[in-house]
């Protein structure tokens, strides 16, 4: 029997990673829900309930600046000390019509083109989420329950099948991923169609979209990984959660808070957040107002330091390769008790 087969089967039959699978699939579920229902297509209709909307604005800022007309005149005709009226009341004038605009009275409306990159950053994530949990608990129940040491009494070649284990891992993950990621962009084409806009489609558009989808599915990919290995490094699925919570909450909420009161410029750069960020949409650039860069106009314009996905990339890399390093190389020198 192939263990490459008997791992992913294992995989797939655990009660944890069906529940964990359909608890993640929900949420994307839900979220096209909501947009489907907190979106309109825009019609006739819609502008000119925004024309109506704009006209009534615009009238009501009208009778106000009146009012505060005639209150400025009354109080300069009382002799009163009134710092907060102009030397003049006629400067207190209402807005023209056309400075009130009707696209901003339009209701949400989803343009595929323009709102689908961002939406590609929730699907990574709880792509990445369940990844790092599936991948954590499916060796570490191995290891608390006593599975991995019978399992070496079969197949006694400890990096292999450590290493078919998270084999089998990325396989299942990748099979979620694709089908999940397909029918993301399904979905959310066809609450374009019925709530929004899918215009200004081109080859280009797509060709990013699809790098923006295989970069999260990438990303899912590591989280799996490095939950994994920190599972296996602790031989208890509690070491990669009670990791991610010290990471997550103690680390970066603790490390974000110490470089804000030291003043470090760019401290944001020090944190993985922006890293994940960067690597799903390319760039991301920080600002430091406290430095001022001077232009030939002499405006001050902020310092500024790009994270990219390549940096991202390294970071991912090397994480990966101490993370599962470590958890390869305690595998073949501690005992398996």
């Amino acid at each position: 029997m192939s263990l490459f087969r008997t791992e992913l089967r294992r995989l797939t039959k655990r009660r944890f990673t069906r529940w964990t699978t359909v608890g993640g699939l929900l949420v994307l579920a839900l979220v096209v829900v909501g947009l489907f229902i907190t979106n309109q297509k825009i019609g006739p209709e819609q502008w000119a309930e925004a024309k109506r909307s704009a006209d009534q604005s615009h009238a009501e800022q009208v009778r106000w600046v009146e009012q505060e007309r005639a209150n400025c005149e009354r109080a300069k005709a009382a002799g009163e000390n009134v710092d907060y009226y102009p030397a003049d009341c006629a400067e207190i004038a209402p807005p023209a019509r056309e400075d009130i605009r009707d696209e901003w009275y339009l209701p949400s409306t989803f343009i595929f083109k323009s709102s689908f990159q961002d939406m590609l950053i929730p699907l990574a994530a709880i792509l990445a989420m369940v990844g790092f949990v599936v991948g954590a608990s499916f060796v570490g129940a191995e290891w608390s329950t006593g599975g991995m040491m019978n399992l070496l009494l079969w197949r006694p070649k400890r990096l292999t099948v450590l290493l078919t284990k998270l084999g089998a891992l990325l396989t299942g993950l990748l099979a979620l991923a694709l089908p999940a990621s397909a029918a993301w962009f399904g979905s959310l084409w066809l609450v374009a169609n019925w709530r929004g806009s899918t215009e200004g489609m081109t080859s280009g558009t797509w060709q990013s979209f699809l790098l923006t989808g295989l970069r999260g599915i990438v990303l899912a990919l590591v989280a799996a990984t490095v939950g994994f290995a920190l599972a296996s490094l602790g031989r208890h699925t509690a070491m990669a959660l009670g990791g991610a919570v010290a990471v997550i909450v103690v680390g970066q909420g603790g490390l974000a808070i110490l470089l804000d009161m030291a003043q470090v410029r760019f401290g944001e750069a020090w944190l993985l957040p922006t890293y994940v960020y960067a690597w799903m949409t390319k760039t991301v650039t920080l600002e430091d107002w406290r430095s001022c860069n001077a232009s030939y106009t002499g405006e001050c314009n902020a310092a500024t330091l790009d994270i990219t996905w390549h940096h991202s990339s390294l970071l991912f890399t090397v994480g990966i390769a101490l993370f599962l390093g470590a958890a390869l190389w305690t595998m073949r020198r501690r005992d398996v008790t």
